[in-house]
């Protein structure tokens, strides 16, 4: 689950990929099968290498923006950082903007430490082939990443700031919780109010965050909150940190993620889309292991 979701950043079509793998690995003729991982983990890459192609061409008619869908994670201070990383919003985002071989080759080497002829076998590709994606798929990631790793301490302590700023209504507070270059981007499929393109400056994304937490009618009623529904902020821990959940009647219809930069908010995903909340809808339910 851990590869076919970094490769896909759908939850549900990772779900599927590893259920079509396990099928296939019920079918296999078991003895022929020298090395049973390495057989579930080609045919899950392979599968989601193809599954990935297919989400890239019908996301092109997404109405907005696309961000991956938030996945409920076990925090791990023994797992290496980059694996840690690799399940956060913000550098999932980053590898939407490579080639689904690309990804592969990353998620793989980069992330779970595969050699070289180990990738080129699960990719059936040739060795000088798969270094070559992976420099370029390094070079990629490397510019476009987020710049900060942040101590799960100091996350925790912005999110909590963000929320008591929110819960305050005061747009100087959440200002001042915010960097400068601050950029909030929204998911919401059409299926909610919520901007198309990413909003910039800490007061233009203070006012639209607190338009949200403020929970307008206009904006409720587009989610589809009852109106008489009980209404609780949360926070769990959902891909590799914390992240803030409104829910109505215990459903989420509000999912924040913050991205931390010296101590403030750099950027905030936003997701509103109700298709993505189905593996956050409980903090006691499976959660993937970074």
């Amino acid at each position: 689950m851990g590869v076919a979701y970094r490769v896909l950043g759908r939850v549900a079509d990772a779900e599927d990929v590893v259920q079509e793998a396990w099928l296939r690995w019920s079918k296999a003729d078991a003895a022929a099968v020298a090395d049973p991982k390495g057989y579930l983990i080609t045919v899950t890459t392979r599968l989601a290498i193809d599954r990935l192609r297919r989400a890239q061409a019908r996301r092109e008619s997404y109405v907005g923006e696309w961000l991956p869908d938030p996945v409920l994670t076990v925090p791990d201070a023994a797992a290496p950082v980059l694996r840690a990383e690799s399940v956060s919003l913000g550098l999932l985002v980053v590898l939407e903007s490579l080639s689904p071989l690309e990804r592969a080759v990353f998620v793989l080497r980069e992330v779970f430490e595969f050699s070289y002829a180990e990738v080129a076998e699960v990719l059936d590709r040739n060795e000088p082939a798969v270094r070559q994606l992976a420099a370029r798929a390094r070079a990629h990631v490397r510019e476009r990443r987020p710049r900060f790793v942040v101590d799960p301490v100091v996350w925790r302590e912005v999110t909590d700031r963000f929320i008591g700023a929110c819960l305050n209504g005061s747009v100087e507070e959440l200002m001042g919780v915010l960097a400068p270059g601050v950029r909030l981007i929204a998911d919401s499929g059409g299926n909610a109010v919520a901007p198309r393109r990413a909003i910039t400056g800490p007061e233009q994304v203070a006012r639209f965050v607190l338009s949200i937490m403020g929970l307008k009618r206009s904006f409720t009623d587009s989610a589809g909150v009852d109106p008489d529904a009980r209404i609780e902020y949360r926070i769990v821990d959902a891909n590799g940190g914390p992240a803030l959940q409104v829910t109505a009647d215990g459903r989420p219809f509000v999912h924040f993620q913050l991205q931390v930069e010296d101590g403030r908010v750099g950027a905030c995903h936003l997701i509103v889309n109700p298709d993505k909340f189905g593996a956050v809808m409980s903090q006691d339910g499976p959660a993937l292991r970074p």
